[in-house]
């Protein structure tokens, strides 16, 4: 039987759900690499809550340090690029002054794993993310136009720096394979606990609409799934009809029927619940996004000759082999470039561009 944590909280008090969350599935922290992702979608205000609530973070940053003590990153990777996104985010969301000084920019290591080979064979994922041995994940409770709610699996998303996620977005092709694709990344590495920011929700268009619910909840679980399936029920839609649910349930990742939950607390369905169209329809059919999906997943590095200095970092760091130094430049082999753009982060003298 799986269980999912839902408890009354504001952002003031939100550390009584936090603490209640531990109660209900303790870690092992003592002595122990914990990474804490937040959701980051992009650089914006907290009050737009398009992210993850800084007063959680924090929370959950403060349980952790008096439990015992551990080695502590928090870090995500936002939008469809890296470079100066990561800290930007941070910094406008009020998330980096919450992190406490254990922010790390998770787009500057990456460890090469194979991937679903029907999309990439290969993906690059965050160094930080596969050496934890306690991943927390804090997704926010939100609509999604492509994946109609994004929850606790959909944030695993940003376990991927770089342009890889426009390029998946891409080859996915439709909203239902794409579906498929996240849980194919969420697989790479299954958090350990969730912690669900709903004390401000969102509904309409997401995951970045200006309809904001007032719904006074924190949400916890072990179980991706379970934790998924109830969010869906809270939105008013059967979690059977989402088809990264149907694709988790078969991969034996959980499950998302009603009598295989136990909720600890109190379950409502939020009355006249904004919903996106269920196919997808509100990214898929703008242009605007697909040629943005697009352009990213096309971009590459090139060096700066005037600034290079052929000290090969950026070959000894690319995790598919895809730079070579051509005479006193690196060169990039297209075909190879997973377009992470680790050598774009790592380049000691700034020297690779992106083009």
């Amino acid at each position: 039987m799986q269980r999912v944590m839902i408890h009354k909280a504001s952002y003031a008090d939100c550390r009584q759900a936090v603490n209640r969350a531990f109660e209900l599935f303790p870690q092992k922290i003592a002595g122990k690499k914990v990474v804490i992702k937040p959701n980051v979608l992009r650089t914006s205000s907290a009050e737009e809550h398009i992210v993850t609530n800084p007063m959680i973070l924090r929370a959950v940053i403060e349980k952790v340090e008096e439990m015992s003590p551990a080695e502590i990153t928090v870090g995500d990777n936002p939008g469809l690029f890296n470079y100066g996104d990561n800290e930007n985010s941070f910094i406008s969301t009020g998330l980096m002054e919450a992190a406490k000084g254990y922010y790390k920019n998770l787009g500057n290591t990456l460890q090469h794993c194979r991937f679903h080979p029907d999309f990439m064979p290969e993906v690059g994922v965050s160094q930080e993310i596969m050496d934890a041995d306690i991943l927390i994940s804090l997704p926010k409770f939100k609509t999604h136009g492509l994946t109609v709610m994004t929850g606790a699996i959909k944030n695993s998303y940003g376990i991927l720096p770089g342009a890889q996620k426009a390029m998946l977005h891409q080859i996915a092709g439709s909203p239902e394979r794409f579906h498929e694709v996240i849980v194919e990344v969420f697989r790479l590495r299954v958090p350990d606990l969730f912690i669900m920011d709903a004390v401000v929700g969102m509904e309409g268009n997401g995951p970045a609409s200006p309809e904001l619910r007032e719904i006074g909840l924190v949400l916890a679980s072990d179980n991706a799934v379970a934790m998924d399936a109830v969010v869906a029920r809270m939105m008013g839609l059967d979690p059977s009809r989402l088809r990264f649910l149907q694709k988790a349930k078969a991969a034996g990742l959980g499950d998302f029927d009603s009598d295989a939950i136990e909720i600890d607390g109190e379950m409502q369905v939020l009355p006249d619940f904004k919903l996106p169209p269920l196919g997808g329809e509100a990214i898929t059919g703008n242009p605007a996004i697909r040629e943005l999906m697009n352009a990213r997943s096309q971009v590459r590095p090139k060096a700066d000759p005037q600034l290079c200095t052929a000290c090969g970092s950026c070959v000894d760091h690319c995790p598919v082999s895809a730079l070579s130094l051509q005479g006193d430049l690196p060169q990039v082999d297209p075909a190879l470039c997973i377009a992470c753009f680790c050598c774009q982060e790592i380049c000691p003298e700034k020297a690779m561009a992106l083009q």
